[in-house]
This record gives structure tokens, sequence and C-alpha cells, in this order.
């Protein structure tokens, strides 16, 4: 009996080690199943939202333009500061050739006269946008801490009006601030498809955008860069646009997103299989997100423009007013 109990005992044991591979088996096909089915419904409703912003999109063209007929209007933050406004927020402009004004953010820090197209704080404001909406502009510019891309085109205007320094400021999330500034920052019109141009660098937080100077004659981009959006790509990665998939941004695109500051916000710090956050490689990495950026220009010919600092602390934290707490 003994030795029948034994004989029991072990039949169950290799009975149960058969069956338990297999049940681990069969769960891990049911749970890749249900990743599958979960993935199927995040892709269909990515693509809703997109064709949802391409309707909405679609209806810019509709709204009417304000003629502004020839009212003394700045052209620029730089007109704007030299005129003798000092103070930082919105301000009414109209570059030359525009038939509508804008409200502008006019930075008058670090000299004055810059006019900010793009802020990135927190990642609220989705850059996962069509190619029309780029081009007009989205997001919350009346708020300070307000996250917003001014547009391609009235970028083209401004920076087709004379001769501009770009510079970009960016924060980590230890509260390091590293800076990037371009001499001779031109936007190209829409029939050029916003192609980008960028002179002489200085900075610390290194040159991303070399490959917009025509410095590497193996680039890929070495006949200009030229925006593209998921609904417009003008770059096509050897992946088969594995770049715009997984950046969910418009930006002026090669070598992938070495320089895109246009991806998804994060909290912190990531490590991830795709390229998708704020980045700017040189300083920390393609796996690194950056916390904040900040995106201006201002006219090269203003008079006495100070040298360039290593920090703007200001464009981090809300506006105060001077005399106040």
């Amino acid at each position: 009996m003994e030795v029948l109990r034994t004989s029991v005992a072990f039949l169950l044991y290799l009975a149960s080690s058969a069956a338990g591979p297999l049940r681990c088996e069969k769960k891990v096909l049911r749970l890749e199943a249900e990743i599958q089915g979960l993935m199927s419904v995040i892709n269909d409703q990515h693509r809703y939202i997109q064709e949802l912003q391409s309707s909405q999109a679609q209806q810019l063209q509709h709204i009417p333009n304000m003629f502004l007929g020839d009212n003394n209007l700045y052209k620029d933050c730089s007109e704007v500061f030299a005129d003798g406004n000092v103070a930082s927020g919105l301000y009414v402009i109209r570059p030359d050739g525009s038939p509508t004004a804008l409200s502008v953010y006019c930075d008058m820090s670090n000299g004055g006269g810059w006019t900010v197209f793009q802020r990135r704080r927190d990642g609220k404001e989705s850059f996962d946008r069509t190619w029309l909406e780029y081009s007009h502009g989205f997001g919350d510019l009346f708020s300070p801490e307000g996250e917003f891309w001014l547009g391609n085109d009235p970028l083209h205007r401004l920076t087709s009006q004379g001769t501009y320094d770009l510079h970009i400021d960016t924060e980590d999330f230890d509260g390091n601030h590293r800076f990037a500034e371009y001499k001779n920052f031109r936007v190209d019109d829409e029939k050029d498809q916003y192609q980008l141009h960028v002179g002489d660098y200085v900075g610390n937080a290194g040159d991303a955008l070399a490959d917009a100077r025509s410095l590497n004659f193996n680039s890929p981009c070495k006949g200009g860069i030229k925006f593209s959006t998921y609904d417009h790509p003008n770059y096509i990665d050897s992946d088969s646009g594995r770049c715009m998939r997984h950046s969910k941004s418009g930006w002026w695109f090669c070598k992938c997103d070495s320089g895109n500051l246009k991806g998804q916000g994060f909290k912190g710090p990531f490590e991830a299989m795709s390229d998708d956050g704020m980045e700017w490689y040189v300083w920390h990495g393609w796996s690194y997100a950056i916390k904040s950026v900040v995106m201006m220009v201002r006219a090269a010919d203003l008079e006495n423009p100070p040298a360039v600092i290593e920090r703007w602390p200001d464009q981090f934290r809300p506006n105060t007013v001077e005399g106040g707490p």
C-alpha cells in the first residue's frame, strides 16, 4: 500500500508538473490577446482623435481674416521694446505682409524684445496636431504657464522681415538650465514646407540643429529640413516613418528627432523604447525628456542688446509685478 501511495503521489506530481506550464502558457496567451485588444482600442481612439483634430482644423480655413489697413502696429516684440515697453506680457503686433494682427507674448528679460513662439511647461497641451493647426497655431497663449505654438505662418512672416536670432531655453528635472542660440533664424513659407534655416550657434545646451546648418555632408537632410506632421510628412526615415509615429508631434525632423522640442510631456526622466519626449539629445541624450522649453526670436539689429547669459530663471516661473511679492 505504501508503494501504491508513493506511486500515486509521484504520478500526481508529474501531472501537476505537466499541467503547470500548460496553465501558464494558456494564461500568457490570454493576457497577450487582452493586450492586443487594448492596443487595438487605443489605436482606434488615437485615429479618432486625429480625425477630429483634422476636421476641426479644416474649419480654420473658413475663418475670415480681419484686414487691418494701414494701422501703425509694431511688427515684432523688438519694436515693442524699442518703443519703451519694458514689461513682459501680451502685446499686439502685425508682421510685414500680414493681413491680421497677432497677440504675442513678449519677453523683456535678458535685454528685452523677444517674441515667444513656443512654450512647454507640463505637457498638458497636445502637440500631436495637424499640418493646418501647426500653420495657424494652437494652445493657451494667454496664461503665464500656458503651452502654445504661435504658428508656422506667423513664424514665417516674423522671420522674413529682417534678420532674427533664435533663443531656446531648456530646463531639466533637477532645475538645471541650458540654452542654445542661433543667428540668422528663418522659416520659409508654406509652399516651401516651412523649411528651417539657422546660422551660427552659441550656448551650453549643444548644437542639436547642426544638420540645419549644413555642417554634415552625410546628413539625410542636406537638402534642407522641412516641417512635418503626421498628416503631412516631409521626412520619412528608413523605418517607414517610425520617428513620426513615436514622436507624436510636428517638428523639423532629421535623424529622427535629435532636437524635437514638441514631443509628449513627461513627469520626469524616462527610459523608453521610443523617443517620444521633448528632447535635446546633445545635452541629456535620447532617453531623457526635458521638463520645460521656451523658444523665442529677436531682431538681430536691436540696438545694443546685452550679451547672452546662461540662465533665464524668469522663463520658468509666473510673471510678477515689479515691486510686488
